[in-house]
């Protein structure tokens, strides 16, 4: 189940696609030096996909728009205090003829509690190859994530519905018994369908800002699904440490996108996932991987 099931009880999430757009329309308070601002909430601990997704947009302001990201990789060092704006100050790290690189730092309270690494391209043509997608549900034939999440925590379908208001998401099946995706190559397997719940405007670094934002809900959750737990159950303590994502071909997160996850080891307190994005059409247009805290409370 989705690393969104953790934050339900102290992380920030927008309600809305329109409140998921405006936070990732950050201040400019001087040149490389953005302000984020926070949603509504009485929660404690700013979701890392807020965090992600905010400093990619705060890389790519300094970018021309011509040059597309297709990578970033991040650090989250601490949690961040949803009471007070996060700071993103991005260093020009490089600007050659194809490439620009840049290096963001999110800072609260004088502290560092985020880094990533972003890379931008001048589109171009040339090799062209891919997995093909697999064999899944069709979107209309899965559940709302919200009545899969209501059964399994035992919480109220409308606790699901307010946290999760600015994505659509299905549950396409898992590993577990019972989840239809048993492989005994890979114990660890979880599929989502997702998009923004609205129609977003024809920028294609908004879209790759708005998956970079969904790509943290589900993927941890991947790797405690073989052992009887969830993101979200008291018993757990799950956290983002790292993350990465490429972007390999033009996609809209307003349009159905398949999130297929693995999770090829879990081991000393830390679970380690792979995810790879698919659009309707079979077009395998991101990838992702995540390591996180998936520590057992004593």
């Amino acid at each position: 189940m989705p690393d969104g099931a953790a934050g339900c009880d102290d992380e920030a999430m927008p309600q809305s696609i329109d409140e998921l757009v405006a936070l990732l329309d950050l201040e400019t308070l001087e040149d490389g030096l953005y302000r984020g601002r926070q949603p509504e909430t009485s929660l404690q601990r700013v979701f890392g996909g807020q965090v992600a997704g905010q400093a990619l947009v705060a890389a790519l302001r300094t970018v021309e728009p011509a040059r597309l990201v297709h990578s970033l990789h991040a650090y989250f060092l601490r949690p961040g205090d949803t009471a007070v704006p996060i700071l993103y100050d991005v260093e020009r790290t490089r600007d050659g003829r194809s490439f620009s690189t840049r290096r963001v730092v999110a800072r609260q309270h004088g502290r560092s509690i985020f880094y990533m690494s972003v890379s931008c391209q001048l589109p171009e043509e040339g090799l062209d190859h891919q997995d093909p997608m697999p064999e899944v549900t069709p979107v209309q034939d899965c559940p709302q994530l919200g009545d899969v999440l209501a059964a399994l925590t035992k919480r109220p379908r409308e606790h699901w519905d307010r946290e999760w208001a600015a994505l659509d998401v299905r549950y396409a099946g898992d590993s577990r018994e019972g989840g239809g995706l048993q492989d005994p190559e890979h114990p660890a397997v979880a599929r989502v369908w997702l998009k923004a719940s609205g129609a977003l405007p024809d920028d294609p670094q908004l879209h790759a800002a708005v998956f970079a934002y969904a790509s943290d809900l589900t993927l941890l959750s991947a790797s405690v699904i073989p052992h009887g737990t969830y993101i979200g159950d008291p018993r757990l303590q799950p956290a983002s440490l790292d993350h990465a994502m490429w972007f390999h071909r033009p996609f809209r997160a307003d349009e159905w996108l398949l999130y297929d996850q693995v999770s090829p080891s879990a081991y000393g307190g830390r679970g380690f996932a792979t995810g790879r994005l698919f659009a309707a059409d079979g077009r395998l247009v991101a990838s992702v991987v995540q390591e996180g805290l998936v520590r057992l409370r004593g």
